[in-house]
């Protein structure tokens, strides 16, 4: 059955769609969205044909991605890894795999394109036919990526454990996965999991989003961190609805990180300010706002994942023996997430404080140092 659906998702994206109008929903489209300029101007300047052939979910650009070294997982005809090409700059590299070869094509047709827009003398993007449960077939040696990002991929792929194994294996240590994509509020029944449309709209193949936080756990990433998530009020062919009803779906932007067996102590943190685009805050999850020249103190796994990767010379370090409370990953419903206006518990104070309790001077107090 997996080979089946494979090959039925690979004509789908291959013969049957020409351009993202084709779609029968609007599952695997990104609504307008705020983001940096800096983002806004690299997604702008990729080609007309390529971003006609695009279908993805979400926008999956993540902070400070000079000279990293990128994997694009099911980058189709190329647009994200082409504004992922330019934003991690000449020192940088980005890779797109995808299984279909009409949208690898269409993406090498335009590599050259994109090098004399950005300005390089040679190219710092390539794409490679392959499958995502099967990268070292397509030539991707583990421990050699920085940043995996995936835009509404997962969802085609049957064995999703697989793919995240996949992903583990490849990432180095202190690299994240951040990716988006279609979730369900529960296990899909046979009927949904077998029509070949509704795969490849990225429905049928949307994974129940308690089975993302268990994979994790069994492969060993650290628990996922919830961004951004939204409810799908799909819209298409009455028939595809008609097929789906009583199942609510979601589309979220989460980040996973694999981090190193030795953990670094909770500790203060406070964020420099000096990533391109975001020079007051950044934002790791939806309960965790840094703000510039702020302390936060966090638990051992958010200091591990800011000290063990490429955030590492974004923050300030500062002993945490004054905190009441250190602020962690919060585990966060996806679909509670999207129906609040709010924010998931824990987020970072915005004014002089560590954890819940806050001082008129500060993290500190007095101190200038914990």
């Amino acid at each position: 059955m997996e080979t089946d659906i494979l090959a039925d998702v690979k004509e789908y994206y291959g013969k049957v769609l020409g351009k993202s109008e084709d779609l029968a929903t609007n599952v695997c489209m990104t609504p307008l969205t705020s983001v940096p300029k800096h983002i806004r101007d690299a997604l702008g300047a990729v080609h007309e044909e390529v971003q006609a052939k695009y279908y993805g979910c979400g926008i999956v650009v993540p902070e400070h991605l000079e000279g990293a070294k990128v994997l694009d997982m099911g980058s189709g005809s190329g647009r994200d890894s082409f504004a992922l090409s330019k934003l991690v700059g000449k020192e940088g590299f980005v890779t797109g795999v995808d299984m279909t070869e009409e949208q690898v094509n269409v993406a090498n047709k335009y590599i050259d394109y994109h090098m004399k827009e950005y300005g390089y003398s040679k190219p710092n993007v390539k794409f490679v036919l392959g499958y995502l449960e099967k990268l070292t077939d397509a030539g991707l040696q583990e421990n050699s990526f920085d940043i995996l990002v995936s835009n509404c991929v997962l969802n085609l792929v049957p064995d999703k454990k697989k793919v995240l194994q996949e992903c583990y294996r490849v990432l180095k240590e202190g690299g994240e996965l951040y990716f988006s994509d279609v979730y369900a509020d529960s296990t899909l029944p046979e009927h949904i999991r077998k029509d070949k449309v509704l795969w490849g709209e990225c429905i049928a193949g949307a994974m129940w989003w308690q089975d993302l936080l268990k994979f994790a756990e069994e492969i060993g990433f650290a628990k996922p961190l919830l961004l951004h998530s939204r409810i799908i009020d799909i819209v298409g062919k009455p028939e595809l609805k008609k097929i789906v009803a009583g199942h609510t779906f979601v589309s979220s932007l989460y980040r996973l990180f694999k981090l190193p067996a030795e953990k670094q102590p909770s500790c203060n943190v406070l964020y420099k300010g000096e990533i391109t685009g975001y020079p007051q805050e950044i934002r790791l999850d939806c309960g965790l706002t840094f703000k510039k020249a702020v302390p936060v103190c966090v638990d051992s796994t958010v200091a591990t994942v800011l000290k063990s990767g490429r955030f590492k010379d974004e923050f300030d370090y500062q002993a945490s023996s004054c905190c009441s409370k250190a602020l962690g990953i919060t585990e966060m419903d996806p679909f509670k997430f999207a129906d609040s206006a709010a924010p998931c518990k824990g987020v970072a104070p915005s004014e002089g404080s560590c954890g819940t309790q806050q001082s008129a001077q500060g993290c500190c107090g007095g101190k200038k140092s914990c």
